[in-house]
């Protein structure tokens, strides 16, 4: 390589590193290699925070027990999963201002603890679904069991989806089972067990209570799970819930109307001027498009005022 281009080759460097230098603010009093890290971000903002737990909460006035540790670590648990589900539980706030004031009551018609309104809500989220043992509607109840309390269940007609009827089905277990148990919170864990393996449970287990017993998960959880929806619904802003009235949905305002002929829904929705898909909504309790009515029967239909 020649002199000339060697020196060429030098000059250009020289200048790059000049370049370097100038562009990175390098000096004779700064590492190099501060330079090569990355910057931290500081955060921003809080994305969740630990949940102090109430000093005292009740079932139907039985005070829990939270000075035993497991029974304060599952009400702990289902208040963070509850508080932290927003789209959830902000959708049972929505639907409870539509419901609640049908199913509140009936509950104190028949001497039923208010609190066992929280049942239904985690239960169904008072939407009629169907779970995967064929219980079903807002009380979510079995076939058999449905028929045994006193609701019609057929082709035509399946009144466990009856918001009024299936609340009345509901309150007649309740009472049975307070007449067996004479505590409210087997009563309401006994709604997830039924009677006879709650009463196996106490039993076998040699106790005689709900909190003292070693039960399956879902079981063991269910009432901590309606404890913890009716603190937040108590005191919803105390768990970073916002709760906007004008937000929430209103009760469906009635009319009604006694049927007691054999009738094709879809006419009978023209008849009464409202949509077939409306007739289904303000009566779920419907199971064709047409129903049997037999002599001396009728039914009494709800529609929009």
């Amino acid at each position: 390589m020649s002199d000339s281009r060697y020196a060429l080759i030098i000059s250009i460097a020289s200048l790059l590193t000049v370049l370097v230098v100038a562009f990175y603010g390098i000096n004779k009093n700064v590492k190099q290699d501060q330079y090569l890290e990355q910057p931290k971000r500081p955060i921003a903002f809080t994305n969740a925070k630990t949940i102090p737990l109430p000093d005292k909460i009740d079932l139907a006035g039985e005070v829990v027990p939270l000075d035993i540790d497991d029974v304060k670590e599952r009400l702990d648990k289902e208040l963070h999963i509850n508080s932290y589900w927003h789209n959830n539980t902000i959708f049972l706030f929505k639907r409870a201002s539509r419901w609640f004031p049908i199913i509140e009551p009936i509950l104190k018609e028949n001497g039923i603890p208010d609190d066992f309104k929280y049942l239904a809500l985690i239960e169904s989220g008072l939407e009629n679904v169907q779970s995967y043992a064929g219980a079903v509607g807002f009380w979510q109840i079995l076939k058999s069991t449905g028929r045994e309390y006193g609701l019609e269940i057929n082709r035509d007609v399946d009144e466990r989806y009856h918001p009024i009827k299936s609340t009345e089905a509901a309150c007649k277990y309740f009472k049975r089972a307070f007449n067996k148990f004479g505590n409210w919170t087997l009563v309401a864990a006994s709604y997830n067990r039924g009677m006879r393996g709650m009463q196996n449970a106490l039993d076998h287990q040699k106790v005689d209570n709900y909190y003292d017993l070693m039960l399956n998960d879902e079981t063991s959880r269910y009432v901590f799970r309606i404890l913890a929806i009716k603190q937040i619904f108590e005191t919803p802003e105390d768990y970073g819930l916002d709760i906007s009235k004008e937000h929430l949905y209103q009760p469906y305002q009635y009319r009604f109307d006694t049927l007691r002929n054999s009738t094709d829904w879809v006419e009978y929705a023209n008849e009464q001027k409202v949509t077939y898909k409306t007739l289904r909504i303000y009566n779920p309790w419907i199971q064709d498009d047409d129903i049997r009515v037999g002599r001396g029967e009728y039914y009494v239909v709800s529609l929009p005022k």
